[in-house]
This record gives C-alpha cells, structure tokens and sequence, in this order.
C-alpha cells in the first residue's frame, strides 16, 4: 500500500474532513492582497486595457505551447510586462471589499496567490526583484541587493534560464487569505491556482512571440529567505520564466 506524505496530505484534505471554517465563524477575512514590501519605489505599470498585442488564435497558442529555457536577447518591453501580469493576475472588479474578480479562476474568489517578479531584461525597468499589487495594477520593488538574481537562481538549483529570462515570475500562497473559508482543503485550492495562473502565462506570451518555462525544482526555504516570506504564512509555490524566442 502506498504512504509517505503525499497520501497523508491527500488524505487529510479531503473533503469529508472540512471543519467549519473561521468565515462560519465570523472571523474577519484577510486583506485581498499583501501590501508594504518595503519602503522602496512603487511604479504604475501602462494601462492594460490601451495596450494592444497581435491577435492569436487560441487553439493555435495551445498547439505551440511548449516549454523553452532558451531566449533572444531583446527586452521585455514595460507595456509587456503588465499585459502579462493582467493576464495572469488582473484585477477585472472588487467586490465591495470581499472579494476580488480576476483574469484567472480561484476556489471562492480567495486568490491567495502573490507574483513576484525577477526583472532581469525589460526595458524601463530597473533589474531587481519586485512585488505585483494587482489592486491598482502597480509594482513596487521589494530589493536594491545586486546579487538578487544570483540568489533566486541558487534557490532554483542553479537553472541558469532563470537569470537569462527578461522576467521571472514567481507565485506564493497566502495560506490564510484560502484556509479562512476552507480550512485545511484550502492548501489544495491554492496549488490548483497555481496551475491556471502559470498556463495563462503559457497562452498569453504567445500573443507577444515569447516563450515561457515552469520550474517546480526549488528549495523552498531559501527562496522563501530570499523574498523576505516566512515559509509557512506565506511561501513559494511556483516559478516561471518568461523571454522572447
């Protein structure tokens, strides 16, 4: 029979061990996004809505979809970027504080994800490590450490293409923004978004000629050490790199 942790961790979530949850009982919720990474410069990203990509059809970005650890030397360019991030991340309504309606699925409108971005080749923009607040589509930078991207690609196991990308994204979970309304099931939903927020990235840097890779190969404390995240309120729960092809 199997065990190890995996099957104790399917088998505690399941369904049929949902507790009543602190929104059943009238805790208050968490904030909608994390805010206050630092006290460094907040940028406002271009508009999504004025910018304007080539159009592609959908059953031929999900053909090519494939992943490329190889990429061209031309930036990223700031209007890119936030495209990216609309898609993976925006923020289409805020429902009277409650809740948050995005471009991409999430169990009960929790959205617990945070992006981090690793801004290695986009154009008006310094290199370094930034914070995306999807409220308001803004970046704030979150570290001025020159060896930043050294650091993250150490914490990836040293997989090169994470510092060659113009950007790369990286995802944590705020476990209690999903666990106030699931409890511990919660930790399922929040991998399950993971996984619709990477293949947005996927089918939207097609539109864009760019190419995208996951990474799952990291050592979770030290990138949590390196976004300044605790591992356990917050941690990393997925990677991707992003570049022209």
């Amino acid at each position: 029979m199997m065990s190890g942790a995996g099957k104790d961790f399917m088998e505690r979530t399941k369904f049929r061990y949902l507790e009543r949850s602190d929104q059943a009982t009238g805790h208050p919720q968490p904030p909608l996004q994390s805010v206050g990474k630092g006290d460094l410069p907040v940028l406002e990203l271009p508009d999504p809505a004025k910018i304007t990509v080539k159009g592609t059809d959908l059953r031929k970005a999900i053909e090519r979809r494939t992943s490329i650890r190889s990429y061209s030397r031309e930036p990223l360019s700031l209007e890119e970027l936030s495209y990216l991030l609309w898609c993976t991340q925006g923020v289409k309504e805020v429902a009277g504080g409650a809740a948050t309606f995005r471009t991409v699925p999430s169990a009960g409108a929790r959205h617990a994800l945070e992006t981090y971005i690793l801004a290695n080749n986009v154009s008006g923009l310094e290199n370094g490590l930034y914070h995306f607040l999807a409220i308001g589509h803004r970046l704030e930078k979150v570290s001025d450490d020159p060896q930043i991207a050294a650091r993250i690609k150490a914490a990836c196991l040293d997989q090169g293409f994470v510092v060659t990308s113009a950007a790369t994204f990286i995802w944590s979970a705020v476990a209690y923004r999903m666990k106030w309304r699931y409890g511990e099931r919660g930790y399922r939903y929040m991998h399950l978004d993971a996984g619709h927020v990477c293949q947005n990235l996927y089918l939207s840097a097609e539109a864009i000629d760019c190419g995208v890779c996951a990474i799952a190969a990291f050592q979770d404390d030290e990138i949590n050490s390196v976004l300044g995240i605790d591992g356990e309120e917050e941690f990393v729960i997925y990677v991707a790199t992003v570049g022209k092809k």
